[in-house]
């Protein structure tokens, strides 16, 4: 599904944009220091899909949600878009069973603008947790 993703050459991809690229990237870590329902490890926001590392502290939907529908409403703020959805309504989650595969999905998600051929190496790459560890 990923590979799909990134080689899409239609549908939406406003997350291409720095603006609602950088909003989302800002919310998902204000969202973990300012309310605390889930530890972030590592993230990366694609042109058109966003991958998390969480270690949850509440059920999903109590922070997945809130987090969604406001960076829905400041990216649809943006683009001057009213009552459209932002957000496709599904989501897949994984539960992580061991640390090794904590790593290599870590990897997978600081590695995919590598792999998608957006940037040489994941530090260079300005909305991910790899770029803010550099």
């Amino acid at each position: 599904m990923d590979r799909l993703l990134d080689r899409a050459a239609n549908g939406p991809s406003f997350l291409r944009r720095p603006d609602i690229a950088g909003l989302v990237a800002a919310a998902l870590r204000d969202g973990e220091h300012r309310f605390g329902p889930y530890q972030l490890h590592s993230f990366v926001v694609m042109p058109n899909h966003v991958h998390v590392l969480v270690t949850p502290h509440v059920v999903a939907t109590r922070w997945l949600g809130p987090l969604k529908g406001f960076s829905a409403h400041l990216a649809n703020r943006i683009l001057g878009h009213v009552g459209q959805p932002f957000w496709q309504d599904e989501s897949y989650d994984h539960l992580i069973r061991c640390d090794a595969e904590f790593g290599r999905i870590q990897a997978y998600i600081e590695q995919n603008p590598v792999t998608a051929g957006l940037v040489g190496a994941a530090e260079e790459f300005r909305w991910s947790s790899a770029h803010i560890a550099a």
